[in-house]
């Protein structure tokens, strides 16, 4: 066996011909632009691209295919260069069982499969060749669907205040909405971590995930997981997702919770930190009130804890992200190193510390030790790196 880098929740911005797939997302944000920043300068084995149901975004990866820059793998996914594509569609539910709405991850092992699914989901959203638009039916026939299908279902950054499984979408259990039985995996999202889902009980059956949510070229990479497989491709996650054949997460990479941007409860206007019962502001006065995911994580506890064992949850930030580090740097670690993973993982300590500020070399050393000083985020506002 050997070890491999996975984000598997990546945004597409534009597809091939200019048009908007992920409106938020930078005009950058291409199927093919990913590839290379994952392959060439990220160092990522495993990416999921979660809009591959719009149908210009599937005319380009068949495009690549054709024109053998890319080729479909027997077990699932797309090979290009040193990097795997996987075929993800966000999809939002809000039936009449959600008390909000909720985003869900869909992969699927083949472009045929996801043609299939792109065609069956056409009858049940408006727009599919937008991204996490709503789908017109329950979570469980969503579920069943991909399940029957051979597919992956993971709820998305399952504790953000707004459309996440425990943000607003139940009150208090997934059983609310979903089939606890076709769920494959559980995503955290970028304010939360291992340790703090572990306080539900209901999650124990489920292997964890947690991902960048990359809307920019920038931020592929932002949270990921390293993977013990053979190769990387669809069935090889399958398998790690449920510690089949000797495939599992070995361990996850993610921001310190403390650095989401819906850590704490705050205000929603003037981002002072509230009470977690708080109706409105004390400082301004606004009822706009955004509870924390540390918060909501303490309504939802359980008296019995987990017992699971789970794989190790390190926290850091991207290269880019470490102070000093700027763009003529950044640029000279990945020409030496070829690779921010091999930077961040690999790469000799000392052989770093030479092309690099030594102030910024040391963070990045309590980095790799999971020892960042963090200064807390909250109401939409990124934490950022003390020292």
């Amino acid at each position: 066996m050997r070890t491999f880098f996975a984000d598997l929740h990546i945004h597409i911005g534009r597809d091939w011909n200019g048009s908007p797939v992920k409106i938020t997302g930078s005009k950058s944000l291409t199927v093919h632009n990913i590839l290379m920043e994952a392959s060439r300068t990220k160092g990522l084995d495993l990416i999921g691209i979660i809009d591959a149901q719009a149908p210009a975004v599937m005319d380009e990866i068949e495009s690549l295919i054709q024109t053998g820059q890319a080729s479909e793998l027997e077990e699932g996914g797309i090979s290009f260069e040193q990097t795997v594509l996987l075929l993800g569609s966000e999809v939002e539910i809000y039936d009449a069982s959600c008390s909000g709405p909720l985003h869900v991850l869909c992969y699927f092992p083949t472009i045929e499969k996801m043609r299939a699914y792109r065609e069956w989901l056409s009858a049940k959203m408006k727009n599919t060749g937008l991204s996490t638009q709503r789908f017109y039916g329950t979570g469980r026939e969503l579920q069943e669907y991909v399940h029957k299908n051979g597919g992956l279902f993971i709820p998305a950054h399952i504790f953000t205040p707004f459309k996440s499984l425990y943000g607003k979408g139940v009150k208090q259990s997934l059983k609310e909405v979903f089939h606890p039985e076709w769920i494959d995996a559980v995503e955290l999202g970028l304010s939360a971590d291992t340790s703090m889902a572990n306080q539900i009980k209901e999650l124990e059956p489920y292997p964890y995930v947690t991902n960048s949510d990359a809307h920019s070229l920038g931020n592929l990479g932002r949270e990921y997981q390293k993977l013990s497989l053979r190769h990387p491709s669809f069935q090889e996650l399958k398998w790690a997702l449920n510690e089949q054949n000797d495939r599992r997460v070995v361990s996850h990479y993610g921001l310190d919770p403390r650095m989401g941007k819906y850590h704490q409860t705050v205000c929603g206007n003037c981002h002072e930190e509230l009470d977690p019962d708080a109706k409105t502001c004390f400082r301004c006065g606004s009822k706009k009130v955004i509870k924390g995911v540390a918060d909501r994580i303490v309504e939802l506890k359980s008296e019995v804890p987990q017992t699971r064992h789970r794989p190790l949850y390190v926290h850091q930030v991207l290269l880019s992200s470490i102070p000093g580090i700027g763009p003529k740097t950044y640029n000279r670690l990945i020409d030496t190193f070829e690779s921010e993973m091999n930077v961040i993982h690999h790469a000799d300590s000392e052989e770093v510390r030479k092309v690099m500020p030594n102030h910024s070399w040391e963070i990045l050393m309590k980095m790799r030790k999971g020892q960042l000083s963090v200064k807390p985020g909250g109401g939409g506002t990124y934490g950022t790196i003390m020292g």
